[in-house]
């Protein structure tokens, strides 16, 4: 029964896209605000528990809804339930294995880069941007202690959020919506299949017993 809650996902997020891509609100209110909820279902089909990057997927769920809202309060909203994403990412991944060094020295230096190219233009949204990139940069950095999906994942939520940020900033290009949700699905999608695949349970092998054992030849 797992395979039908990424089917669904995936159902989903063509639709978000597409609604991206069409500036069709109606689509992205129906499709968005279901993109972290089906991964959710995936993720307790597979544990059977609530844990940190469960409850991170409900704080995504939150922050969709809220950047479906236009105007500066509904974006530091959402900023703010993302804020938790991040923080309960990172615990989960820090609870599973302590990350490269590396990763975490080129996340950082990552971090203060953009925040040194975007801080002129942020305006008064500079302090929150400046906080929130650094609980994402480090959920990044904790990703790569996980696995491979879960760090392409936490590469994929740092490009998202930072071509946000361009817009935030006042820069755009064509296409950059379309990419901040296609990258922001990919993201979800490889963060919680690598979580869930780096704690699934070991396969229990079949027992296979000598046809003597059990009596069939006398």
């Amino acid at each position: 029964m797992r395979r039908p809650w990424l089917v669904l996902f995936g159902v989903a997020a063509l639709v978000e896209l597409a609604g991206v891509a069409l500036d069709s609100t109606p689509a992205q209110w129906l499709a968005k605000p279901l993109l972290a909820p089906l991964l959710l279902a995936y993720l307790w089909d597979r544990r059977r528990r609530t844990d940190p990057v469960a409850v991170g997927l409900v704080a995504a769920t939150a922050g969709d809804v809220a950047l479906l809202v236009p105007g500066d309060t509904a974006f530091l909203a959402g900023m703010g339930c993302f804020l938790v994403t991040q923080l309960a990412f990172l615990t989960a991944f820090l609870r599973h294995r302590r990350p490269p060094v590396a990763a975490v020295a080129g996340y950082l230096l990552a971090w203060a880069g953009a925040n040194a190219l975007l801080w002129s233009a942020l305006g008064p949204l500079r302090l929150p941007v400046l906080g929130y990139s650094l609980a994402l940069s480090l959920m990044a950095a904790a990703a790569t202690g996980v696995s491979r999906r879960t760090a392409a994942g936490g590469a994929l939520f740092l490009v998202s959020d930072l071509l946000i940020g361009v817009g935030a900033a006042g820069g755009d290009f064509p296409g950059r919506d379309l990419l901040v949700m296609t990258t922001y699905a990919a993201a979800l999608l490889l963060i919680t299949a690598g979580w869930a695949a780096a704690h699934a349970g070991p396969t229990r092998p079949v027992q296979r017993y000598p046809i003597e054992s059990v009596g069939l030849l006398g």
